[in-house]
C-alpha cells in the first residue's frame, strides 16, 4: 500500500460523487466505505502516492458541488497496521460484532 486516501461526506450521494469523481481522475482502487453515522460517509481509496493526491483532490471537488465535504485526507505511506485498522470498520464486520453482542444480551437478562 503507497497511499491512503480518505473523503468524508455528510451524505450519500457527495460520497458516491466523490467515489466516482475520484476513480476516473487517476489510476487507484476503491477499499470501500464506512458509513459512520449523523449522515457521515467516508470512501477509502490506495494507489500511489501522486495518484491518490489527484483522485482525493478531484473527489474532494466534485463532491463539494452536490454536498458538503467533512474532510479530505492522503496518507503516504501508511503503517503496515492500518490494514487492520480499517478492517474494523468494515460494515460486514460490524454487523458481525452487533450480532454477537445482540445475542450476549438475550443470554444475559438485563444487561
Amino acid at each position: 500500500m503507497n497511499a491512503l486516501g480518505f473523503i468524508e461526506t455528510r451524505g450519500f450521494v457527495a460520497a458516491t460523487e466523490a467515489a466516482d469523481s475520484a476513480l476516473k481522475a487517476a489510476s487507484v482502487s476503491l477499499v470501500g466505505k464506512k458509513m459512520a453515522g449523523s449522515g457521515l460517509v467516508m470512501i477509502v481509496m490506495t494507489g500511489d502516492v501522486a495518484a491518490v493526491k489527484a483522485a482525493v483532490e478531484a473527489g474532494a471537488s466534485s463532491a463539494a458541488s452536490v454536498g458538503e465535504v467533512v474532510a479530505a485526507q492522503v496518507i503516504a505511506r501508511p503503517h503496515e497496521a492500518m490494514e487492520r485498522f480499517l478492517g474494523e470498520g468494515s460494515s460486514r464486520q460490524g454487523a458481525k460484532s452487533a450480532a454477537k453482542q445482540s445475542s450476549k444480551n438475550q443470554e444475559r437478562p438485563g444487561v
